[in-house]
Formats: C-alpha cells, structure tokens, sequence
C-alpha cells in the first residue's frame, strides 16, 4: 500500500503539463517576439531592398540609439513597478536634468574647463532628479499618497519648473566634451550613450539580481505586509526606490543634452509610454513581485525594433503608437494568463 501512495503521488495530475506550458511561453514571448520581429524586417528587407536589416550597422546603430532614453527610464521603473508602485513623473524629471545641465554648461564654460564644466552640471542634473525622487518617495511612503497621483502631481511640478529654467525654450549648449558624449563612438562603432547605458543596466541587473537591495524589493512588492513583519523597512526602501528611479531619468537627460547639445523641458514625455511598455512588454508585473532587467532590455529593444522597423518599410510613423500601444495589452493578456488572473 506505501507503494501504491507513492507511485500515485509521482504521477501529476492529468493537464498539468499546459499551465507548465503556459508559464515557460509567457516567460519566453518577449523573446520570441523579438526573434519574430527581425525575422520579418529582415525578410522584408531583402525582398524589397535587396539589403539586410539586421547585418546593416547603421541600422543597429540607429537602434540601439533609439533605446537609451526609454531604457534607462525603464529600468528605474522597473524597480518601482517590482515593488508595487508606478512614477510618472519620469518623462518630466528626465526634461527638468536636461535643462539643468544645459543651464550648468551654459554658465561655467566660459570660465572654467570643458571637462569640470561638464561634470558640475552632470552632478546639478542628478541633484535636481534626486529631489524629484525623494519627494515621490516621502509622499508615497511617509504620507501614504497613492503612486499615481502623488507622481503625478510631481509630473507636473517637474515639468513647470523645467519650463521656467528654460524659459520656454531649448538651452543649447556648446561644450565639445559634452557633444562627444553624445555623439562620439568607442572605437568608431559603438556610441558611447549606449555604453554608458550598457554599464547602467549591468548595475542594475547586479542590483535586482545579487543583492539584499533587490531582494527586499521583489519582497515589498510580492506581500507588502509580510515584508514589514519580516523586518524590512519598507518606508525607507520605497523612499530609496524613488531616488534611484528619478536618478536615472536624470541620466537620461543628461545624455539627451549630450546628443542634442540643447537642453528641453519636454525631452523625456514622448518616452514615458514607451518606458513604461517595455518594463511591461518585458515580463513585469503591474501587481508588483516579478520583474528583471534583462526583461525590461528586451522589451526596449522591442519597442525600438518596432519603430525604427516602420519608418525602414516606409509606413507613417503614427502607426508607431498603435503597434507600441497593441504590444502593451498583448503583454498584459500574456502576464494575466501567465499568472492565472485571467478570467475563468
């Protein structure tokens, strides 16, 4: 008879294999997706250019280009949606850096050396991000403001005061460290906005991954009550969470000055949907506990792929915000099945 208990309890229940199924290609589709997307502009490419899209360096240039900004403020978010929350404020924060630092270069170059005038206003911009992130923490963490409204109302305090420190305008800039930031290359091929956003999501991935930082994260964001029963300090982490996100949105803008060599209150509004869909695109979930780097890579990829491919076959670049739009509720269908939320 223990044999026959034994023997039984080895033996999975019939249709167990599909939810398995189920959960390794929810895991696997941004990747797939990805694979799919190439396979055809590259296909198309040929056919009807007689050219490669994926073996053309300009074209992956062009691509990988076109995900820093998104990228970076994705992965702060990522971190925040992980453990339960959102920021819209990021689009702003990243416009109100820019502006900073174009401001900063605009009043030390002429006294002062390229290089010091450009990192004093490298560290104004992270400042002005930080204060951005700490306020959207202390609202959310020590007032109990809810994540969409208190960050949405510092959207807008971010945006009025980048619009009044650039008068309404573009703040251009005219310090050649700062354009070889943006616009040179290591070696000549790689452009060095990518890899200064490459070592930024090696951190971050090394941070979600291999820390306690990432772990009281994934924790906050699974039970938030279990997590402050196990001793985690869950205000203070939040606070931090906030700050970390806010100072990589002003990465972005830095690096959007850097490229630019002008500085727009309105630099990073146009990436904040597209930030926030490939955190999501990439497997995170909007309940909160799930969610990695390397997924939010994907998923900016994705999106870049999706929109640099567009305008390469020729169609109107509005179908961009349609196709990005219809990947984000594919992605969501996807983590819902995935998760067993759907409906039954």
């Amino acid at each position: 008879m223990p044999e026959l208990n034994a023997k039984t309890a080895s033996v999975e229940p019939p249709g167990s294999e599909r939810p398995k199924l189920l959960h390794s290609l929810g895991a696997a589709w941004p990747w797939l997706f990805l694979i799919g997307l190439l396979v055809f502009f590259e296909v198309w490419a040929r056919i009807s250019y007689q050219t490669s899209f994926v073996l053309n360096l300009t074209n992956v240039q062009s691509i990988l280009l076109a995900s820093v900004q998104p990228l970076l403020i994705a992965l702060g978010l990522t971190l925040v949606i992980i453990a339960g929350g959102i920021d819209l404020s990021v689009g702003f924060t990243v416009g109100l850096a820019a502006v900073v630092s174009a401001r900063m270069m605009q009043l030390l170059d002429p006294g002062l050396p390229a290089l010091l005038s450009l990192l004093l206003a490298v560290v104004a911009a992270l400042l002005a991000s930080v204060v951005v992130g700490a306020v959207n923490g202390f609202l959310i963490a020590r007032l109990g403001v809810p994540p969409f409204i208190g960050t949405l109302g510092m959207y807008g305090v971010a945006r009025g005061v980048g619009f009044l420190a650039s008068g309404g305008s573009t703040v251009a800039t005219n310090n050649p460290l700062n354009s070889a930031l943006g616009n040179g290359r290591l070696l000549g091929v790689v452009p060095w906005p990518v890899v200064v956003t490459a070592f930024v999501a090696l951190f971050m991935h090394y941070l979600l991954s291999r820390t306690r930082f990432g772990q009281y994260t994934y924790a906050i964001g699974g039970n938030r009550n279990a997590a402050i029963r196990a001793g985690i300090g869950v205000e203070t982490h939040t606070i931090k969470l906030y700050m970390l996100t806010a100072v990589l949105a002003g990465v972005a803008g830095v690096i959007y000055t850097a490229r630019f060599t002008a500085g727009a209150a309105q630099a990073g509004e146009p990436t904040l949907l597209d930030a926030i869909a490939a955190v999501v695109i990439g497997g995170a979930s909007l309940f909160g506990g799930a969610g990695t780097v390397v997924g939010t890579l994907i998923g900016a990829l994705i999106i870049a792929v999706i929109q640099f491919g567009l305008v390469f076959i020729d169609v109107q670049p509005f179908w961009q915000f349609i196709a990005v739009g219809a990947v984000i509720i594919l992605s969501v269908l996807v983590d819902q099945v995935r998760s067993g939320r759907g409906r039954t």
